[in-house]
């Protein structure tokens, strides 16, 4: 809804008496106006009326009566636009009293069912206009900002606002509705529980789309005021806000699949994943917050500092010209900015890194405007709003002032038009002694340093209608001095006073580079282009920009270039096939377009790349079955069921773990959700794939899986906050005969051809009632071993895999009769009560009664070492080598349904294999080579070189960093971050 009131508001009723009316008709002439990025008028004429923009051209007629404003020499340019702001409207603060874990339930009646869901929320209620706020923005160059709410997940409507503060809010408010906004964070006003994870926030906006769909079609029988909101605001610009690149793309991800195509707030990282960054195909609004380099005077405390953040403060600054250069549409924001008066600094140092200035200049007016649909922002074309700021030439250098900002027709001066620029650096002359005075700043603000040789003189400085005064108080010199500009502000004279109060005549000249310097400069810089980057690190005075390159991920031991398929002929290698061959001394392995081509000796390949594998051996890659790495959230542990939740949707590309762990020869693993409730959710199946995006990680038609948990964790006997249900292992068992009891009423209604409302949580359910989805669950007592064993086959499916299952030898019997599987740990015991009875012969004597057993490690570190686990079967048990090896390779790759493509060496199978310097379960071992479809992800010999090189680059950094800091520029503390270790028996998961 827009607001169509005039300025003038002449049907109010007034008792002021008689006024007289003032023309607001103004023609600005002989200026450089910027009509819009593109379109610049050469000694143009601006006239506007009434608020409005009349007429912009080199000819323009210019009415009786106008007041006409002569601006030689200046330039104009359409107001800017911020159009992700909060300006006006104060966020809540987060509720006190209680813990958000203990509240499970809505606090609302008559709106949707989760309290992060507030798409009624109308910001122009609680909006109020600021104007100290509006004054910084103004002065900024800004007219228009776009504002909300920003609280919760669905945040409602925003409204457009012009920074006019010389009106009223039904004038000033340019829409009541501008758009709807969105994000992955909860609400400050409530303490409900639920989502207490990314990949549940995700979930819950899913349902949230599905209900409303359901809503409109009348099928709900209740009045849902939130839902309704939902539905009137689907036609609205949807602007959804992300704290990172990956996030942006979730959000993108979520958007695609209910055909919303969302603007999206990044987060300045999207040079880190580009081509992604484009593939959404998505507008941007971006914020400027440029990271301060690190304070690395303190080599201790600067080891704590990581590779990727060192990269970010070099690397961030390029973010708008990579975007540009990728043609992806982009905006500006203030968002995020401690204080509006280092946006134009930071953009600044974004052009010295390549962005173009049209570019930035439609990325302030333009294109903001055309986000938010509104033509008559933005610009100055006939009917626009006469939102235009006056200055002394281009608005992004850093040596140029804004006069004045003119909003809706009614000027804001910034700074005085008619005040020269006086700055620079001049040669002062006073009773025979020579003085350096340097004078910098903008229009009044002007401010002026005084040096006699080294020393620096304490000054008082003020200039107004080209006269200055300068005081001092420690030279016996001269006390005051007061004189006039001239000639252009080349030369300042006056008079000056000695303490005594004697008067002499002073002189100030700017001092001009000679012209033979100046040549030597241009020298200098011609010859800077011409070096290396390490040359032109190295030299101090030339002023080239140095952008270290992006690796892929942008953290030490990225790929700078991505792995590439090759053909590949490994020879005279021990191979340990994981299949009825057994082990093969000296034989060939040839892969092939990213499979396992032959097997056997004398195996040649044109064109193949040999790999000499005398004395070494080659296995498939270790497959993990339960693994928490490589996901930025695990548990979603608000609901004793999170069925609707899927790990797939967090899965973290960045994790440095996934390269240590292809250090260690695992090549797939499975993301398992946590175990913070008997129903937890949907895993994900991952290759390896180092520098690979999240989405080319995941296995293709990748088979179905959820996590179940049992015990200790999910009745919460560790937790302070334990009140969800269940609370006891009995309640436990209720739990699921509950769930799968309304799974089977809620097929049976699908399957009916009545209208139903779609359940993410119950589809999941039904999956597996159907066999279609494995349940892998956490497990260690004997009695709830079978309790959920019973519990299946009274539903009439079956468990996959226990996992943990460290009482398996108990009911070792019982587990092979169900067909369930084992995924155990080696040798863990007594980390906790339920895990007293564990024995390290617990997986011999689980395979020996004829259950499929893995070696898993629930651990990042345990993960990158499962083939000396496996060997520990050997001792405890007296398993064959051949035996144990399976159960890191073809075991765990039968138990997630992947064994006709991974888990062995066998012709047709995906080429996932490792080359090992020494028999594979030994402790000398390491692996040399890891390959996956082809592609080899980790090299020894490679890893040594990325070692040398990330040392080379943080020494780089930390000197670009040292004269930062030396040549005055903002520094930050080193801090030392949390490193969280994810797994089931951590306190660390339970809190997400």
């Amino acid at each position: 809804m827009s607001l169509s009131v005039t300025n003038a508001q002449d049907y109010f009723p007034t008792d002021e008496g008689v006024k007289t009316t003032e023309s607001t008709t103004f023609a600005f002439t002989n200026a450089t106006i910027y009509v819009t990025p593109t379109e610049v008028l050469k000694k143009g004429t601006l006239l506007i009326k009434d608020g409005k923009v009349i007429s912009a051209g080199a000819s323009v007629k210019i009415p009786k009566g106008t007041k006409t404003i002569d601006l030689e020499g200046k330039t104009i340019y359409p107001s800017f636009i911020d159009i992700y702001a909060d300006f006006g409207i104060e966020k809540p603060k987060r509720q006190s009293g209680g813990s958000r874990e203990s509240q499970y339930e809505a606090e609302r009646e008559g709106y949707y069912w989760n309290d992060h869901i507030r798409p009624e929320t109308n910001s122009f209620d609680d909006f109020k206009f600021d104007a100290k706020q509006a004054k910084s923005f103004i002065d900024a160059g800004f007219g228009v900002v776009n504002t909300h709410l920003q609280d919760g997940i669905i945040r409602g409507s925003g409204l457009l606002v012009a920074l006019n503060p010389n009106s009223t809010n039904a004038y000033r408010i340019l829409d009541t509705k501008s758009a709807q906004y969105l994000s992955f964070s909860k609400s400050n006003k409530s303490r409900q529980a639920y989502p207490s994870s990314l990949m549940g926030a995700m979930a819950l906006l899913r349902q949230v789309y599905n209900d409303a769909d359901w809503y409109a079609k009348g099928n709900m029988k209740n009045k849902d005021l939130a839902l309704e909101a939902l539905n009137r605001n689907k036609n609205l610009i949807q602007i959804f806000e992300t704290d990172n690149v990956l996030d942006a793309l979730r959000a993108d991800k979520v958007g695609d699949e209910f055909g919303i195509q969302y603007t999206i707030v990044g987060s300045g990282e999207e040079f880190e994943r580009i081509d992604d960054i484009k593939s959404t195909n998505a507008t941007f609004i971006i914020p400027i917050n440029f990271s301060d380099a690190y304070d690395v005077s303190d080599p201790l405390l600067t080891q704590y500092i990581s590779l990727r953040d060192m990269r970010k403060w070099n690397q961030e600054p390029s973010n708008l010209s990579v975007l540009a250069k990728n043609n992806i549409n982009f905006a500006l924001t203030t968002y995020k900015l401690k204080d509006v008066k280092s946006f134009h600094k930071n953009l600044q140092k974004a052009i010295k890194y390549g962005f173009d200035k049209e570019k930035a200049l439609a990325a302030l007016t333009t294109i903001p405007a055309a986000i938010i649909g509104n033509n008559s922002i933005g610009n100055l074309k006939t009917g626009s709003y006469a939102n235009f700021i006056i200055t002394s030439g281009d608005v992004f250098d850093a040596k140029t002032t804004i006069f004045e900002n003119w909003v809706q027709g009614d000027k804001n001066v910034i700074n005085d038009i008619d005040i020269k620029d006086i700055t620079g650096n001049y040669m002062l002359y006073v009773n025979n002694i020579n003085y350096d005075l340097a004078i910098t700043g903008k229009g009044s603000k002007q401010t002026a340093t005084i040096k006699l040789g080294d020393k620096k003189l304490k000054a008082k400085f003020s200039y107004s209608d080209d006269w200055i005064s300068i005081t001092l108080n420690d030279d016996d010199n001269f006390t005051r001095m007061l004189g006039k500009v001239i000639n252009d502000a080349n030369a300042i004279q006056g008079d000056a006073f000695d303490a005594e109060g004697k008067k002499s005549s002073w002189s100030a000249s700017i001092q001009v580079k000679k012209e033979d310097e100046t040549k030597s400069e241009m020298k200098v810089a011609e010859k800077s282009k011409e070096k290396t980057d390490e040359d032109a690190e190295e030299d101090s005075d030339d002023k080239e920009i140095l952008v270290l390159p992006v690796s892929y991920p942008n953290i030490g031991f990225g790929n700078f270039t991505q792995p590439k398929t090759e053909t590949l002929l490994i020879k005279n290698v021990t191979v340990w096939t994981s299949e009825k061959d057994g082990i093969l001394e000296n034989t060939d392995v040839l892969l092939k377009d990213g499979k396992i081509s032959k097997i056997g000796k004398n195996v040649s390949s044109k064109g193949a790349t040999e790999i000499d594998g005398t004395g070494k051996h080659l296995t498939a890659g270790i497959v993990d079955e339960h693994s928490h790495i490589a996901a930025s959230s695990i548990n979603e542990g608000a609901q004793n069921s999170s069925a609707e939740v899927t790990i797939e949707d967090v899965v973290d590309p960045n994790d440095i773990n996934i390269y240590r762990n292809i250090s260690g020869g695992t090549t797939t693993s499975q993301i398992l959700h946590g175990s913070a409730n008997p129903i937890g959710g949907r895993s994900a199946i991952i290759k390896l794939k180092w520098g690979e995006n999240a989405e080319n990680m995941i296995y293709d038609n990748s088979p179905k899986f959820i996590k179940f948990a049992l015990g200790e964790n999910v009745k919460q006997s560790r937790s302070s906050n334990g009140t969800r249900f269940p609370q006891t292992r009995m309640g436990v068992e209720q739990l699921f005969t509950d769930y799968f009891t309304r799974a089977q009423e809620y097929e049976t209604l699908k399957k009916s051809g009545k209208p139903y409302r779609k359940d993410a949580e119950m589809e999941t359910l039904v999956e597996i009632l159907n066999g279609e989805r494995f349940v892998s669950c956490h497990s260690y007592v004997q009695s709830e071993i079978n309790m959920l064993m019973k519990v299946a086959e009274k539903f009439n499916f079956k468990i996959n895999t226990f996992t943990h299952i460290l009482e398996g030898y108990k009911v070792a019997d019982k587990m092979a009769a169900h067909g369930v599987g084992g995924s155990t740990f080696s040798d863990w015991w007594a980390y906790k009560y339920e895990v007293n009875d564990a024995i390290p012969y617990n997986a011999a004597i689980m395979h020996n009664a004829g259950v499929t057993v893995a070696i898993n490690s629930d651990d990042r570190e345990m993960s990158r070492r499962l083939n000396q686990e496996a060997a520990k079967t050997v001792k405890y048990g007296g398993m064959s080598e051949l035996e144990a090896w399976k159960m890191v390779t073809i075991n765990p790759a039968k138990l997630l349904h992947i064994d006709n493509r991974v888990g062995s060496i066998k012709v047709g199978k995906d080429a996932d294999v490792v080359l090992w310097s020494d028999h594979p379960m030994s402790i000398y071992a390491k692996a040399e080579k890891t390959i996956i479809e082809g592609k080899i992800f980790f090299d020894r010999n490679e890893d040594i070189k990325k070692r040398e090189a990330i040392t080379l680059e943080k020494s780089k950094l930390v000197t670009m960093m040292l004269k930062e800091k030396l040549s005055g520029g903002k520094t930050q503390a080193p801090k030392k971050k949390e490193d969280i270790n994810f797994q089931c028996d951590t306190l660390e998961e339970l809190k997400n």
